[in-house]
């Protein structure tokens, strides 16, 4: 069975968490009701979730993922965020994450689904997190076609119904975008400043 290397995509995400200072927790995102703050706080609860989905052993609590409140962020945030983005990397390597179903956010989802899931969340939030900061963000050319294999059927009119609350309206793509534009667009987000960005949060 092919499984997906999160590592890459993980570590980028781990290393901008870590440089996120105590000033910026404040700052808007692109996802239009997160702060930073909340931003890195579902990422941490996001984490934890989808590695209880690889093992099919939720974790208590975490059901729905982080729910996106700064308030939550406890001493020790940015240890703790990153050793779980790592963590999540490794559970999805095992062969035996794919097998049958399990579940994330409170959905059952076969195995392989909920690995694309868990790096399409960690891939578009690395870039709202880089976007947030106003700094590049570096993503491969693997990850991001194994994202639009998740996120094209899932922007159809037929599955308008599954994206709510998670995702904004689909945006038009760019003739000739790259493929980090398409998938931004895909998943309701504008590439620039967060204040051009047309998602909900998530």
């Amino acid at each position: 069975m092919t499984t997906l290397d999160l590592g890459p995509a993980t570590s980028t995400l781990a290393d901008l968490v870590a440089s996120v200072t105590d000033a910026q927790l404040v700052l808007p995102t692109p996802c239009t009701e997160y702060t930073v703050g909340d931003l890195v706080e579902h990422v941490g609860g996001l984490a934890v979730a989808f590695v209880g989905a690889a093992r099919k052993e939720p974790a208590p609590g975490s059901a729905q993922g982080g729910s996106g409140d700064a308030s939550r962020l406890e001493p020790g945030w940015r240890e703790r965020t990153t050793a779980s983005l790592a963590e999540l990397a490794e559970a999805w390597r095992s062969p035996a994450a794919y097998d049958g179903m399990t579940a994330a956010g409170g959905v059952d989802l076969p195995g392989p689904v909920a690995a694309a899931v868990a790096l399409n969340e960690v891939v578009v939030h690395g870039w709202d997190l880089a976007t947030a900061l106003g700094v590049p963000y570096e993503v491969t050319d693997a990850d991001v076609e194994a994202c639009l294999g998740f996120a094209r059927p899932f922007s159809t009119p037929e599955a308008a119904a599954g994206r709510a609350p998670a995702f904004g309206d689909p945006l038009p793509v760019p003739e000739g975008a790259p493929p980090l534009v398409e998938l931004l667009a895909l998943l309701g987000r504008r590439a620039g400043s967060p204040s051009s960005a047309g998602t909900g949060a998530s």
